[in-house]
């Protein structure tokens, strides 16, 4: 087994981001220069500066400009996520939903520029390769493990809980096509062979920007339908206004189901990469934005979705209007479209997993091919092959479970919550120097803290209440 130091998976050769608070835009590398001090020298093993050691070439030919990646990463934050926070206010109450949401944007901000400078002082480029080499190969497999889980979690399963409502509406039970169309298990199917497969098949993250574009316009047009058409509801279909809370005992449940929408770690080399100039600087504008623009769409959604249905809030808020809506319906579909856009995203993670799995050892670390993108070292039919049994089995899962609500508790409190609050953490403990229990270390523990204590709650309530049969939904065909 490979020791748990510097002997890893090879960087993908992402551009090494440095340390410290952003400097000012530079043009190039060349131009940007960075100091380290004594501790950051002892760590990285140097006898000169970084800035006399070769550059690796980029990891991929980068197109994104800061709002091309702004729009790529904001897109795989309020994917399937945003609408089940109105959900998760249902669950914790809405002042505690609303503190929740606020904090945990901060603490997702933060641990993106945490396990940017965690790479930086490991050499890393890829947050497999920064994992394996603080806690070797066990450390890799776990990551890979959570990734996956995160992944594969609601995207086709929204997907059937909303087009097959609206076109069962709009077609006649006589028409021909009435059971396709009215079939969830048949829309599923159809979109994924027909939409996100077909977009899973690049290679370059960068050309998924305008897909992206589309993507959040689609949430904006979502966030207005509900704000607009829930008000107008008749009151049989509204909560009781008796009924809001301001803090419930279901908090760990609904940090799983936030967490889920925030989680973006797993993308964030990716977006990294693809930048023209992938300085720290240009990528913490792209964090801020991204992170802001999230908030702000997050905050009017559950607050709109939740302070209107109370008691009677669906874990997909849209469930909660009727399917003669024609404002909702329309967002339906723009929201069904949303999730097989932002999947390909997803899916360019886990097949770099896989990949690495394939192609990279250990021991290239030591020569040339070290330096290379592993998706240069992947023929054309092995990457259709990786890409298709990838976007297959997500259908499987779908088309096997419709509980939106436990999958988002589940997936946020198993697997986003490792990825977003434990590794970052974790990573700097092991990298910085001075003893574990230090003052300059108490926040990353403290955050560590925090996800185990999220992940063992959030996980064990949302299995116990499947098992009771609590909330329990039956699928339709």
């Amino acid at each position: 087994m490979p020791a748990a130091t510097g002997d890893g998976p090879p960087a993908k050769d992402l551009v090494q981001p440095p340390s410290g608070p952003p400097q000012p835009v530079h043009e190039s590398w060349d131009e940007f220069e960075i100091e380290f001090d004594e501790e950051e020298h002892e760590l990285l093993g140097l006898e000169d500066d970084l800035d006399d050691r070769p550059r690796p070439p980029p990891l991929q030919r980068n197109a994104s400009t800061v709002w091309d990646a702004t729009f790529n990463f904001t897109n795989s934050i309020v994917g399937a996520g945003i609408i089940g926070l109105p959900y998760s206010f249902y669950k914790a109450g809405f002042v505690a939903g609303v503190t929740l949401l606020f904090a945990l944007t901060y603490v997702v901000d933060w641990t993106v520029n945490l396990l940017i400078r965690d790479a930086k002082m490991a050499g890393k480029n890829s947050y497999q390769d920064l994992v394996w080499h603080c806690f070797g190969k066990r450390g890799y497999i776990a990551i890979s493990v959570f990734q996956f889980i995160f992944a594969y979690g609601a995207y086709a399963v929204i997907v059937g809980d909303t087009l097959p409502l609206v076109l069962s509406h709009l077609v006649s039970d006589t028409n021909i096509f009435y059971p396709i169309l009215a079939s969830r298990r048949a829309m599923i199917a159809l979109c994924t062979l027909f939409v996100s497969l077909p977009l899973s098949m690049f290679r370059d993250i960068s050309a998924l920007a305008k897909t992206s574009a589309v993507s959040l316009a689609a949430i904006v047009f979502i966030v207005i339908s509900v704000l607009v058409a829930g008000p107008a509801l008749p009151a049989s279909d509204k909560g009781d206004a008796e009924s809001l809370s301001f803090i419930r005992g279901g908090l760990f449940q609904a940090i799983g189901v936030i967490s889920f929408a925030f989680v973006c770690h797993h993308n964030t080399f990716l977006i990294m990469g693809s930048l023209k100039k992938p300085t720290m600087d240009r990528f913490a504008v792209v964090t801020h934005l991204s992170t802001g623009l999230s908030l702000v769409s997050c905050l009017i959604l559950a607050c709109g979705g939740y302070l209107v249905f109370t008691n009677k809030t669906h874990a997909n808020i849209l469930n909660n209007f009727p399917v003669d809506n024609t404002l909702i319906n329309i967002a339906r579909v723009a929201f069904g479209a949303n999730m097989f856009l932002t999947f390909p995203l997803e899916c360019f993670v886990c097949r770099e997993v896989v990949y690495n799995y394939m192609y990279a050892h250990p021991s290239d670390a030591a020569d040339s091919l070290g330096h290379l993108d592993v998706n240069e070292r992947v023929d054309t039919r092995t990457h259709i092959i990786v890409t298709s049994v990838l976007s297959l089995s997500a259908m499987g899962i779908a088309l096997w479970t419709c509980d939106l609500g436990f999958l988002l508790e589940i997936t946020g409190g198993l697997a986003a919550t490792v990825l977003a609050y434990i590794l970052p953490a974790a990573c700097y403990i092991k990298l910085a120097s001075g003893p574990t229990f230090s003052r300059k270390k108490a926040a990353p523990l403290a955050c560590i803290a925090f996800g185990g204590i999220v992940m063992i709650l959030s996980t064990g309530l949302a299995i116990g209440s499947m098992l009771k049969g609590g909330e329990k939904k039956q699928c339709a065909a």
